[in-house]
């Protein structure tokens, strides 16, 4: 797989904090999102990249191999998956029901691609140094079924809130004769998918042998950041920013869920960090029943501010009988 450098995907310098590269992603994937794009078929191919360099950059861990890896990083971050270690997502591939056992192929999907390459004709196998050894069958084939094809559908909370229909390529490519097929399904995305659901398409697998029956199209689920929302379950939440008077007096504000802007009354004495609950407005479950979203509250500290503000901040230190810090 090509390098990418996902800091000049987010447009952040290599030494961003966390709050840039989580500043920068928000902005991309607002002005990216498939559903509020001017061009959606061109933007869809960027929001995945701008997702994919988000997962990476955005989790301390992983941006930590990938500095210090470079080029190698997802291929010792697939090693230490298959061996038990770093705990990272497992490496897709596919297995042959009624094969032999040595029977094994891969493609180098990132997990974000509508698009998937398999081998089949042959018996593939990873050899030394990422090459691809390639075993041909038996001299007196048996009638055998096709491999599952296995990759990663990226989903929006948008579709998982609606449902959508999706096109997904698949490239079959013959390694002993070089012939390629290139098919192409229409996928139902069912409302209330959830992380990790599997959506299975029969027969758009592997070609089977010998009139063998083809294996499936395996796709599983993953639901791609969100500028706004946390995903927990059916649940989501939202920070919202406040001003210190907006906290103190009361306020009513604006605030955006995946249905459209809702208002909310904020009460007086409002805390930093405390939560509000809007009912049925989180993901729905396979069953149509929705989650609830949850808001939860962060002050900010006005900065800079001119000579009469502060002021009048002092102005307020002075007459207040507020303690922060008790007596």
């Amino acid at each position: 797989m090509d390098y990418k450098d996902y800091y000049a995907v987010l447009g952040v310098p290599r030494d961003a904090t966390p709050e840039q590269i989580k500043k920068a992603f928000r902005q991309l994937a607002r002005r990216y999102h498939p559903d509020t794009a001017k061009d959606p078929r061109t933007a869809e191919d960027k929001f995945k990249e701008i997702n994919e360099a988000y997962e990476v950059l955005g989790d301390p861990a992983r941006r930590t191999r990938y500095d210090e890896l470079g080029a190698r990083w997802r291929e010792e971050e697939a090693a230490a998956a298959a061996g038990g270690g770093w705990g990272a997502p497992r490496s897709y591939g596919g297995t042959r029901t009624g094969a032999p056992e040595d029977f094994e192929f891969h493609f180098d999907g990132t997990g974000f691609s509508d698009f998937f390459e398999q081998f089949f004709g042959g018996r593939a196998r990873q050899g030394p140094g990422g090459t691809s050894e390639t075993f041909h069958f038996e001299a007196e084939p048996r009638r055998r079924a096709g491999a599952d094809v296995e990759g990663d559908l990226l989903v929006t909370l948008e579709e998982v809130l609606k449902g959508a229909v999706r096109e997904v390529s698949v490239r079959l490519t013959n390694p002993a004769t070089g012939e390629t097929q290139t098919r192409t399904y229409r996928v139902k995305v069912p409302r209330g998918v959830h992380e990790g659901q599997i959506i299975r398409l029969a027969g758009a697998g592997q070609p089977g042998t010998q009139g063998g029956p083809a294996g499936d199209l395996l796709l599983c689920a993953r639901l791609a950041q969100h500028p706004d929302f946390q995903v927990r379950g059916t649940d989501l939440y939202q920070t919202i920013d406040l001003a210190p008077w907006e906290a103190v007096l009361g306020t009513k504000i604006e605030v955006t869920t995946l249905d459209g802007r809702i208002s909310l009354r904020v009460p007086p004495g409002t805390a930093a960090g405390q939560t509000f609950r809007v009912s049925g407005h989180g993901l729905p479950n396979a069953g149509g029943r929705r989650g609830d979203l949850y808001l939860e509250t962060r002050l900010q500290t006005p900065t800079p501010v001119g000579d009469e503000e502060r002021k009048l901040w002092r102005e307020l230190s002075r007459i207040s009988r507020f303690k922060a810090r008790g007596s």
